[in-house]
């Protein structure tokens, strides 16, 4: 039978994509319905019987049976004497099925119906990836590097489904090698076309918790509840972690002993800073809690605009800026206030803006940057320091501080 054939390489699809013999039946009955639609101009009077388990296939036309010369439609309505050619008993009124073989469709409509078959089964393993990993978003996945490009990642899994991890999702200090493990958060998943573009991230936020639900069994369990999570990846973040436990110290479960339980989160993010504080409602001692490990003196708040003037002793501020501004810059993402750093017992500063007709904005900038904009933020650091963080020469930042003094000399 030459239908056998062709039904046995179309359960090659059955076996590679795993696809359910309903799901494959209702595919190939649709791709052979357009084909005959196309072939005949209708369907409706078509019968498609499938059994792809034992490779049999059959498709009958059903005609009614017309007087010679009243066919008015070849494809719905037979001749009376072509329909004896069938069978000799039948009338003029009466239904006749004839089976239609796959040979007579034509070798091109064969090949068109071949190639419509495997691009629905593409398209329906590929709504299926989509559907499994649309339901994997914000969910740890581990991968393997399968090729590493200038800008991406290509990683598969052990299904052989690809995985991109973009340039701009992974932390700074990443290196992998073709066959390593990458463990990310499954970012978004879209559909490009017909295919699933996964993309997985190492930057996001919620990496970050998830390894916390990994790693620490309190906060896999719900004992310990992640408030916010922010990143500078592979700089800094900071954990705001709570319990409702009065007996869990939620900070100390999370770190662990001597850091025991943090470690190889720090480890995992390229031994990115992790400061873990304890949340409260209490907005003043959420931000003295935020800017940690510096001690504010007291502090100001402007609920309605949402902004905190933090007095600090001088020794504190730098702590409290941190490397980079990185520290302020965390504390402010996650309590949700603009803070503004103020030296306790300084009555006299100047912001470095006022300036500007002596020192050019890019330095100006530079020293913004890393969260020094007043005189005397900047007068208080050590020379090499400043020049080592900001990136400037050593005789720029000399003759900035020159400037800077001569203001107070006056």
């Amino acid at each position: 039978m030459e239908n056998l054939a062709l039904i046995d390489s179309f359960s090659e699809f059955k076996d590679d994509k795993l696809i359910d013999r309903v799901t494959l039946m209702a595919i190939l009955e649709d791709v052979f319905r357009s084909t005959l639609k196309r072939r005949f101009g209708s369907d409706d009077n078509f019968d498609i019987i499938i059994n792809p388990d034992k490779g049999d296939l059959e498709i009958w036309r059903n005609r009614v049976v017309v007087a010679d010369g009243e066919v008015e439609d070849d494809n719905a309505e037979i001749s009376l004497t072509n329909a004896r050619k069938i069978e000799e008993d039948f009338e003029v009124g009466e239904d006749v099925s004839e089976e239609v073989k796959l040979i007579d469709l034509g070798r091109r409509s064969i090949l068109a119906l071949r190639q419509n078959l495997i691009s629905k089964i593409h398209e329906h393993d590929n709504t299926n990836i989509y559907k499994q990993f649309k339901e994997l978003e914000g969910e740890l996945y581990t991968a393997e590097v399968h090729h590493i490009r200038h800008r991406a990642i290509i990683l598969l899994d052990d299904e052989g489904n690809e995985i991109i991890l973009p340039k701009d999702r992974q932390i700074p200090s990443d290196f992998f090698r073709k066959g390593e493990n990458v463990r990310g958060v499954i970012e978004s998943v879209e559909l490009k076309g017909n295919k699933p573009s996964i993309i997985m991230s190492r930057t996001s936020p919620i990496f970050l918790e998830k390894l916390f639900e990994s790693e620490i069994p309190e906060v896999f369990d719900g004992l310990i509840t992640i408030k916010k999570v922010v990143r500078i990846p592979g700089e800094k973040a900071k954990v705001a972690v709570d319990s409702y436990d009065d007996r869990i110290d939620p900070v100390g479960a999370c770190v662990g002993m001597k850091g025991s339980r943090i470690h190889g989160i720090v480890r995992e993010l390229g031994n990115e800073n992790i400061d873990v504080i304890n949340y409260t409602s209490n907005i003043n001692l959420y931000i003295s809690r935020a800017l940690s490990p510096a001690r504010i003196t007291s502090l100001k708040l402007d609920d309605e605009n949402k902004t905190a003037q933090v007095y600090l002793k001088p020794e504190e501020v730098s702590k409290a800026i941190g490397r980079g501004g990185h520290n302020i810059r965390l504390a402010g993402q996650l309590t949700g206030y603009e803070i503004d750093v103020y030296r306790e017992g300084v009555e006299e500063d100047v912001e470095l803006t006022e300036f500007s007709d002596e020192i050019e904005g890019w330095i100006i900038e530079a020293f913004a940057k890393i969260g020094f904009d007043t005189a005397r933020s900047i007068l208080e650091q050590d020379v090499d320091d400043l020049v080592r963080r900001t990136d400037l020469e050593e005789e720029t930042v000399l003759d900035v501080m020159r400037i800077l003094k001569e203001e107070f000399e006056e």
